[in-house]
């Protein structure tokens, strides 16, 4: 089932949203109470898109949130966390993470999203995760075994927990240094999420060096 504010983005569409220069705490995003603790290297900052293959607005965000990845510079650090919020959403992000351990994300994390978004494929079953994936060099039981491995299962006991730590109840969410997030309902839009996280990428480096 979709959480609230997934389904309150349709209400909102993909209109730019005018903004200031300087977004506003409350407003365009939200301040955690408590940082949570970054996993990059000294020096880098940290940008986290956490969301569900089986949300299309996730799916929507995909375009120009990868336009704006292939522009950052060299100080930040992307990456993706897939929410872990029912039994469903859990089984695509052990696909996720699998994909990871066996080497083949950054081709399948396309196609993957494509097979449910427009093919209507539920992909959540580890037969089905594992047929798909020998398409791409790696055979059914390999699959299997990266499915069932000890090192997906902690990696989705971490998801969980930083979803947690986030205060999440929905996605697609950009949470940046740990300490601030963005959502479609502050954001005005999906298209703005990524400029919003740009100027809060710009926040953190002034602070950085005051």
């Amino acid at each position: 089932m979709l959480k609230p504010w997934i389904a309150a983005v349709a209400g909102l569409g993909l209109s730019s949203l005018v903004m200031a220069a300087s977004p506003v705490a409350g407003k365009e995003y939200k301040v955690l109470d408590t940082s949570v603790e970054t996993s990059v290297d000294e020096g880098q900052i940290e940008v986290i898109e956490v969301f569900w293959y089986g949300c299309p607005y996730c799916y929507k965000l995909e375009e120009p949130l990868n336009a704006w990845v292939d522009e950052l510079p060299d100080d930040v650090t992307f990456q993706r966390l897939p929410a872990t919020m029912s039994d469903t959403w859990t089984a695509h992000a052990r696909a996720f993470y699998a994909a990871q351990q066996l080497g083949i994300l950054d081709q399948v994390h396309s196609d993957f999203f494509d097979a449910i978004q427009q093919q209507g494929q539920r992909l959540t079953d580890t037969d089905d995760i594992a047929a798909f994936f020998s398409d791409y060099a790696v055979s059914e039981a390999d699959a299997k075994e990266a499915l069932s491995s000890f090192g997906v299962k902690s990696q989705i006991n971490q998801a969980y927990a930083k979803m947690r730590a986030y205060e999440l109840m929905g996605v697609p969410a950009l949470v940046v240094d740990g300490q601030y997030v963005v959502t479609p309902r502050t954001a005005g839009s999906l298209e703005e999420m990524p400029q919003i996280a740009g100027a809060l990428i710009d926040k953190v480096r002034q602070e950085r060096s005051e």
